[in-house]
């Protein structure tokens, strides 16, 4: 098996992990401070801690796969004759 993908997976269930933690230990709301973008939008957001934690960790998570993906030497499919 790929000792590279067994690591990855496992660097992804011990974040997961201190993830649950610290959503358990902090139940508290807390408050993230927004710039003025529009008049729509709210300047403060006051949520969970354990929603902002997944939150933030989701939107990381998935621009490290963005980033990360694809990259790998293409083959040619041209057959020499």
């Amino acid at each position: 098996m790929n000792f590279k993908l067994i690591f990855k997976t496992l660097f992804v269930i011990a974040t997961l992990s201190l993830l649950v933690l610290m959503g358990l230990n902090n139940p508290n709301d807390i408050e993230l401070h927004l710039p003025r973008m529009k008049s729509e939008w709210p300047t403060i957001v006051k949520q969970p801690a354990a929603l902002m934690y997944f939150g933030f960790f989701g939107v990381g998570f998935l621009a490290g796969t963005i980033v990360m993906a694809g990259g790998g030497k293409r083959s040619s499919s041209k057959s020499k004759e």
